[in-house]
């Protein structure tokens, strides 16, 4: 009886001693803590993985959609490039281990689009369950890519207040865009070309000067010019210089060739030009369209600040450089191409770092050619010149370099193309850095618009 009392009052001592039943509650709790913070950590690093493959993806398959837009590359060289673009790219932190596999690349000559899907075997830093320590995450992507041409003109201030530091940044900011526009490409047969329109005062359009400008001698010259197959000119006097104003007459705001109207060198321009104490004609001439970034640069190399903002004159020359119209006054190699938007993008980048206040057209003496406040009548020729190119089909980009006026930010506004969701047309750089992003930015945007375009 003593026996059984005693195991009865073990039992019932065993049943109240609540320590032993703590201790296998809190270790069940850690170990269904511990799961949920090793499965917690896994669905993170496989999350950060995936994003970080689908990032090199993506990297790698708008790089050879780029380049086999731009020549760069045939479509037989695709699968090398996208490879060797994954193994340069694939040594994120969290993909540092893992070997990205290149399972299948599709080329759609048809549809124009570069198809990648890769994947990499993960090691998970807590295996669960005896499920093994590896988990594979996958990554697809699909860029566009054309066989169109680019065509860029770019007209660029050289006038007095872009004298000392700032013309020196806009030498700096124009060659490194010639070099983004034109390096790595096909030289036998490039996708891109640039042409460069200095303007200030007038437009030196250099050797095209005998078949697209009309001297004025006298006042009563200063109407339509005739055009370049005229029998007049046999006997007109030489030229002084190569430089050339508005148009006047009914082809001011068009860009029809120089058989239908040449361009006027306005009658009062020698004696603006000696009454400000300014050059006639940027030093810099004009270079039409060439993938020959040296050409350009040597160009650009060129400029020497003077002069007034007749930025009307630079929007019109930069239009002539882009149009077929004008391609029988142009070496073959210089020549636009037909407007076909499929085919062809064709791109203009405006660049100023003053208010439009200079012209001649709507002048009745050299007293009204410019004043202080600047004129409607310019700013206004230059809008009405860059939405008769923009109906064409012609792309604007616009930059303010270092702006005080409200007239000359709003004109530069009314130039550009509408803003879209992933494009800006319109930019304003303070300093040379800030130019210098402002044309990379603009390289990159016609870049994507020809590839998506």
């Amino acid at each position: 009886m003593r026996q059984f009392k005693a195991l009865v009052q073990g039992v019932d001592g065993f049943g109240r001693n609540r320590e032993g039943n703590l201790a296998v509650l809190f270790g069940a709790a850690v170990s269904v803590l511990a799961l949920g913070v090793g499965f917690a950590v896994n669905i993170s690093q496989l999350y950060n993985a995936r994003s970080s493959l689908q990032g090199v993806v993506d990297a790698a398959v708008t790089s050879t959609a780029r380049d086999l837009t731009l020549g760069v590359i045939k479509e037989a060289d695709a699968n090398t490039m996208v490879q060797a673009f994954i193994d340069a790219n694939s040594r994120a932190a969290v993909l540092r281990s893992s070997q990205i596999v290149l399972d299948k690349l599709t080329v759609d000559k048809t549809a124009k689009t570069v198809q990648a899907d890769v994947h990499a075997d993960i090691g998970l830093y807590f295996p669960l369950f005896g499920t093994g320590d590896m988990r594979r995450v996958t990554a697809s992507t699909t860029a566009l890519y054309s066989n169109k041409t680019i065509e860029v003109a770019m007209m660029l201030d050289v006038t007095g207040s872009m004298a000392g530091q700032k013309v020196k940044d806009l030498k700096a900011a124009a060659s490194n865009a010639v070099d983004s526009f034109l390096s790595g490409q096909d030289a036998s047969n490039p996708r891109v070309r640039v042409a460069i329109v200095p303007y200030a005062n007038s437009v030196n359009v250099g050797a095209l000067a005998a078949s697209t400008v009309f001297t004025e001698t006298k006042l009563s010259d200063r109407k339509q010019a005739p055009g370049n197959g005229d029998p007049q000119l046999a006997s007109a006097p030489a030229r002084p210089d190569n430089c050339a104003t508005e148009r006047k007459g009914a082809y001011q705001y068009t860009d029809a060739g120089p058989d239908a109207g040449m361009v006027n060198r306005d009658y009062f321009l020698s004696a603006f030009a000696q009454q400000t104490g300014t050059a006639a004609c940027p030093a810099a001439t004009l270079k039409p369209l060439t993938a020959d970034a040296a050409s350009l640069k040597n160009v650009i190399k060129g400029f020497v600040a003077s002069g007034g903002t007749a930025g009307h004159i630079g929007v019109q020359w930069a239009w002539y450089m882009l149009s077929e119209n004008w391609g029988s006054v142009m070496k073959a190699s210089e020549r636009p191409a037909r407007m076909d938007p499929k085919k062809v993008g064709k791109y203009v980048i405006l660049m100023t770092d003053g208010e439009f206040n200079l012209s001649y057209f709507d002048a009745t003496g050299v007293g009204q050619v410019y004043n202080d406040a600047g004129k409607e009548q310019t700013r206004t020729a230059a809008t009405t010149l860059c939405s008769a190119m923009r109906d064409k089909g012609i792309e604007i980009f616009t930059i303010g370099f270092d702006l005080t006026e409200k007239n000359a930010q709003s004109t530069l506004q009314a130039c550009a193309s509408p803003d879209t969701a992933n494009t800006q047309h319109f930019y304003q750089a303070a300093n040379g850095v800030e130019l210098d992003a402002a044309f990379q930015a603009i390289v990159r945007n016609i870049d994507n618009l020809t590839v998506t375009k």
